[in-house]
C-alpha cells in the first residue's frame, strides 16, 4: 500500500476560524500536519520555581511571592513597579505599558506566579513585563511539567495561542489519528532512526530532564530524526530532476578533435594535467545521448574557461550551436572577447546577446542565432528571453550556475534543437563551493575539479591594514606603479545598490586622482555603458592605465598579468569567497603580488577571524569551507536567487556528517521503495520548492 497524502484541514481544531486561518497561512500553516511541523526555535524552562534570593542577571525563572506594594513612579519614563516578596529576598516587576485595570489587580497580599528574564535595575533585580499568574489560593498550584517551546510567529499570533494550537495537534495526534511513517522500517533500523511520532512530541514538549544543551545546538535524537528525513526529501527531489532531465534525448556529439587540437596549438601555452582529464571528462558525456549535467569547479585562475572552449569546440565540429550564459555584463563581454580572439583563426562567428542590446544591433543577433549562423552566443540571462530562439542549441555552458537558479537550468530544455532534444549542460562555478553544498545544492550534477593551477602563477601574499594608514598604503600604490606595475583599488559598499556603489568609486577616484596626478588612474562600475567598461578594460590590460578603481564588478573574469597590487576597501564587509574571487585578479603574472585588506576599525571578534583566514590561506577550497561555517548556505550561495530550499529542521553546516548516509539511504528508498518518494517531497518541500518540470 502507497503512503497516503498527508492533508487534514486545520478546521478539526476547536477554534480555527477563518481569520486565524488567514493568520496561519502566513506561517505556511494549513493543516494539522503543518503545525506538528512548526517547530520551536528555542525553549524556556519553566518546569520549577526559583526562589527570589537565587535569582542572577540574566536568568529567565519562574518566581513566586506575594505582592507589598505597586506604585506608580515617574523617572525617564512612567513606570508601574510592584514589588514582589518570597521569604528569601524581594524582586521589583516593571511595566511601561499598563491600565488601570493592571494596577487595581496588583493589590497589596496578592499571591502571583511570574515568568521573565532577571535583569538588573534601580531598585534592584527587576524582571519587565513578567508573564503573570494569579494563583487565588495559597496551595501549590502544579509548575510546567514540560519544556516551554518558543515559536516562529506573525503578527497577531501570540506564544499562547501557537502552544494551544500544538497542544490541540499533539491531541489530535495522540487519539488515535496517525502521522504516516514514510521511512520504510527497514532504513529506519539501519541508520538508527527513532519514531517520527515520537520525535514530534519530543521537540514540542521536551521533558524537564532533557538534554538542553544538545537541543539547543540541534543535536538531539529527535532533530537528528527529522534533519535526516528532510534531507532525504531534498536528495530524492533533486535526484528526480536528475533522472528527469537524463530520461531526455539530447545530441551525440561525435567529432574528430581536429578544432580542438588547433585551438590547443594556437594557445601558447600546455595544459595542465588537471584541464586534460576535465576535457576528457566532457568530451565522454557529449558523446552520449541523454543531457550531460556536469559542474566544474576549480580554485581561482585554475583555467575552467579553456575547458569551457574544449566543451564548445567538440559541439561546434559536431554541427551544434553553442551558448554560453555569465551573470553580469562585464563577465559575459569578458567572455565574448576572449571565444573572439580564440575562435576567430578557427573560423567560427560568435555573437553577443545582452539585456541592454537594443534596436537593429538586437534584431541583427537574433537572427543571426535563429538562422545558425552564429554557432557560438555569449550573453547573460537573456539567452532565457523568449525572443531568442536557436537554431540547434546542442550545448549550454553557464557561468557561476549559483546567480542563475535551478529553474533557468530547467528552463534551457526549452531553447533545445527544435524541442526534439535538450540541450547538455555543462556549469562552472568561480569559486569552489564546499563539499557540503555540493552533496546537497548539487545533488543533481556530476563534479569534475580542477586542482590544479597553471605553471607560472605567483603566491599572492595577503595583508590586513587599518585604514588609518591609508596614506601610507599610497604610497605603496605609488611606488608600485612608478616600477611599472599596475594596481587595483577597491570599493566596498554594504548596500547593494549599484548606485551607491558608483558613488562612493567615484569619491575614492577623485581622492586618488588628487593625490597621485602622476598617475594614469581609471574608474569602473556597474553603472556604466558596457562600451564604456570594455574600453576603459582594455586601457588597463593594455597598460595604458596604472591604477584601476572599481567597484566588486570586476570580481570575476577580469584577468591582466601584469596587475601585481591589489587594494580592498571594507573587506569586512564582504563574504570570504567575494574576497578570494577580488584576490584573484592579482597573482597571474610572473610578479610577486600582494593584496591589501584595508579594513575599518575597530574589527569584531568574527571579522577579525575571517579577515585571519584570508590573510593564512590561498586555497579557495579551504576558504569556501569556512565560509560556509561562518555564515551559513544562504549567504554563501546566495540563496535569492538559487531557488536554493530554505530547511526547516535540517542545517548544512551542522548536519554535514549526516550527508553521506542520507545519499546512501535515498538512492536506496528510491530503488527499493519507490511509493515513499513522493509522499516524502510533498512533506518537506513547499509546492514552489518542487524542482518539477518548469
Amino acid at each position: 500500500m502507497s503512503p497516503r497524502s498527508e492533508r487534514t484541514g486545520l478546521t478539526v481544531i476547536k477554534g480555527v476560524g477563518p481569520a486565524l486561518a488567514e493568520k496561519l497561512e502566513r506561517l505556511g500553516l494549513r493543516s494539522v500536519e503543518d503545525v506538528l511541523f512548526h517547530l520551536p526555535l528555542r525553549y524556556q524552562d519553566r518546569t520549577r520555581v526559583t526562589p527570589i534570593g537565587a535569582l542572577r542577571p540574566g536568568m529567565d525563572a519562574v518566581v513566586e511571592g506575594v505582592v507589598q506594594a505597586a506604585d506608580v513612579v515617574m523617572g525617564r519614563r512612567r513606570s508601574l513597579l510592584c514589588r514582589l516578596q518570597d521569604g528569601t529576598g524581594t524582586l521589583s516587576l516593571r511595566f511601561y505599558h499598563f491600565s488601570a485595570a493592571l494596577k487595581t489587580s496588583l493589590q497589596r497580599g496578592t499571591h502571583l506566579r511570574c515568568y521573565g528574564e532577571v535583569r538588573p535595575g534601580a531598585s534592584g533585580l527587576e524582571i519587565y513585563h513578567p508573564e503573570m499568574q494569579n494563583l487565588e489560593s495559597r496551595e501549590a498550584a502544579p509548575v510546567a511539567e514540560t519544556l516551554t517551546p518558543i515559536y516562529p510567529a506573525t503578527e497577531g499570533l501570540s506564544q499562547l495561542r501557537l502552544r494551544s494550537l500544538s497542544e490541540a495537534a499533539l491531541q489530535w495526534l495522540e487519539s488515535g489519528n496517525s502521522l504516516s511513517e514514510l521511512l520504510p522500517a527497514a532504513i529506519a533500523a539501519d541508520y538508527e532512526l527513532a519514531p517520527l511520532r515520537e520525535a514530534i512530541r519530543t521537540l514540542h514538549r521536551p521533558p524537564p530532564d532533557v538534554d538542553l544543551e544538545a537541543l539547543q545546538d540541534g543535536r538531539h535524537w529527535a532533530q537528528h530524526r527529522l534533519a535526516f528525513e528532510e534531507l532525504m526529501a531534498h536528495q530524492l527531489a533533486m535526484l528526480r530532476l536528475r533522472a528527469q532531465i537524463r530520461s531526455r534525448r539530447a545530441p551525440v556529439m561525435s567529432a574528430s578533435g581536429e578544432l580542438a587540437g588547433q585551438y590547443v596549438r594556437q594557445l601558447g601555452f600546455p595544459l595542465t594535467g588537471a584541464q586534460r582529464r576535465v576535457a576528457e571528462e566532457v568530451v565522454r558525456d557529449l558523446q552520449q545521448p541523454r543531457p550531460m549535467l556536469r559542474l566544474v569547479q576549480g580554485d581561482v585562475g585554475a583555467g575552467k574557461t579553456v575547458v569551457a572552449a574544449l566543451a564548445a569546440l567538440q559541439a561546434l565540429e559536431a554541427g551544434w550551436q553553442v551558448a554560453l550564459m555569465a551573470p553580469t555584463e562585464i563577465l559575459a563581454e569578458q567572455h565574448f572577447i576572449n571565444f573572439q580572439r580564440w575562435f576567430a583563426p578557427l573560423g567560427i562567428s560568435v555573437a553577443w546577446m545582452a539585456g541592454k542590446l537594443k534596436g537593429k544591433a538586437r534584431t541583427n543577433q537574433l537572427q543571426l542565432i535563429a538562422t545558425g549562423d552564429a554557432a557560438m552566443v555569449v550573453g547573460t540571462h537573456a539567452l532565457f528571453q523568449e525572443e531568442v530562439r536557436f537554431h540547434n542549441l546542442g550545448l549550454a555552458i553557464i557561468d557561476e550556475q549559483h546567480r542563475f537558479g535551478v529553474q533557468q537550468r530547467l528552463a534551457l530544455r526549452d531553447k533545445g534543437a527544435a524541442g526534439q532534444f535538450s540541450p547538455h549542460q555543462l556549469i562552472m562555478t568561480a569559486t569552489p563551493i564546499p563539499r557540503t553544498l555540493a552533496m546537497s545544492a548539487y545533488a543533481d550534477l556530476d563534479t569534475s575539479v580542477l586542482d590544479e593551477l597553471p605553471p607560472g602563477r605567483t603566491p599572492i601574499n595577503t595583508v590586513l591594514i587599518s585604514d588609518s594608514r591609508r596614506e601610507e598604503v599610497v604610497e605603496r600604490v605609488r611606488a608600485g606603479c612608478s616600477e611599472g606595475r599596475q594596481a587595483y583599488w577597491v570599493c566596498t559598499l554594504i548596500e547593494e545598490s549599484e548606485q551607491l556603489q558608483a558613488q562612493a568609486a567615484e569619491v575614492s577616484w577623485a581622492e586618488l586622482c588628487e593625490i597621485l596626478p602622476e598617475l594614469s588612474i581609471g574608474l569602473i562600475h556597474g553603472r556604466m555603458k558596457p562600451a564604456e567598461k570594455a574600453e576603459i578594460m582594455a586601457a588597463f590590460k593594455a597598460g595604458d592605465l596604472h591604477l584601476l578603481v572599481a567597484t566588486t564588478v570586476i570580481e570575476v573574469g577580469v584577468d591582466v598579468p601584469n596587475a601585481s597590487l591589489m587594494i580592498i576597501e571594507n573587506p569586512e564587509r564582504l563574504g570570504l569567497a567575494q574576497l578570494h574571487q577580488l584576490r584573484g585578479r592579482v597573482g597571474r603574472g610572473s610578479t610577486a603580488s600582494h593584496c591589501v585588506l584595508l579594513y575599518h576599525a575597530p574589527l569584531s571578534a568574527l571579522g577579525r577571524e575571517r579577515l585571519g583566514i584570508m590573510r593564512e590561506s590561498s586555497d579557495g577550497f579551504v576558504i569556501a569551507e569556512k565560509d560556509l561555517e561562518l555564515r551559513g548556505p544562504g549567504e554563501v550561495l546566495g540563496t535569492r536567487q538559487t531557488g536554493l530550499v530554505q530547511f526547516r529542521v535540517a542545517d548544512l553546516v551542522r548536519d554535514a556528517d549526516l550527508l553521506p548516509a542520507v545519499q546512501e539511504a535515498s538512492k536506496r528508498l528510491a530503488r527499493e521503495y519507490p511509493d515513499c518518494v513522493q509522499p516524502l517531497i510533498d512533506r518537506w518541500l513547499a509546492q514552489g520548492q518542487q524542482f518539477a518540470q518548469v
